[in-house]
């Protein structure tokens, strides 16, 4: 299967890619700006779930179809920036109802379920991963040593362990700095206020950016 000189080789790449923060990392920062450590974890989870998805499309050739067609690819890019949009839209407009949930006085206004789901369409809609794991993952395969997919599906889950690590670093330490704020409530409102302009910031950037052609 993977030896393990390919297998530390991507992992290094994976990690240098990973240490510079994209799109993952600041959706992860705003949502934690805006509604604290769960939804931070929850997100972080989702959005591991939708990287394993790109990895999923590319071990079955999907993914090499997003990467090559710039119509596809300008889609996926344009709907995720969408998205990332609107939640930043939604965490602005509700910013002064975050005192009562930091300190528990009222349930969150999203479940997990969506949380996560949200975290899933922004990480199978990250123009990074795209390129990541259709450009880069096919290069550590070993063609000669068969079972090509299971390879990229093992070598898939070495990206996704180290952001996921990372990511809820991410998340953990903007929250924190979160419940500092909830001390006061013009603070906390602008915290969740600022959360919200850093997915909206992130998805016009997202947008505006990447690929030419």
């Amino acid at each position: 299967m993977v030896s393990t000189d390919r297998f530390l080789a991507f992992a290094a790449m994976s990690l240098l890619v990973i240490v510079i923060p994209g799109p993952s990392v600041l959706f992860v920062i705003g949502r934690a700006l805006a509604h604290g450590r769960r939804t931070a974890v929850v997100t972080v989870l989702g959005n591991v779930v939708g990287s394993y998805l790109l990895v999923v499309a590319v071990a079955v050739g999907i993914g090499s179809v997003v990467e090559r067609s710039v119509t596809v690819y300008l889609a996926v890019k344009l709907a995720g920036a969408a998205y990332l949009v609107h939640l930043g839209v939604q965490a602005f407009r509700h910013r002064g109802e975050l005192k009562a949930s930091a300190i528990g006085a009222a349930p969150a206004a999203r479940g997990d379920l969506r949380t996560g789901l949200d975290g899933v369409l922004v990480g199978v809609t990250n123009p990074k991963g795209v390129v990541f794991f259709a450009a880069v993952l096919p290069q550590f395969v070993d063609h000669s040593a068969g079972h090509v997919p299971v390879q990229m599906l093992l070598l898939g889950l070495v990206p996704l362990s180290i952001g996921l690590v990372t990511d809820t670093l991410w998340g953990l330490t903007a929250s924190a700095a979160r419940s500092w704020f909830a001390r006061s409530d013009r603070r906390l409102s602008l915290i969740g206020g600022a959360g919200g302009c850093t997915m909206i910031g992130l998805g016009v950037t997202v947008a505006v950016t990447g690929r030419a052609n």
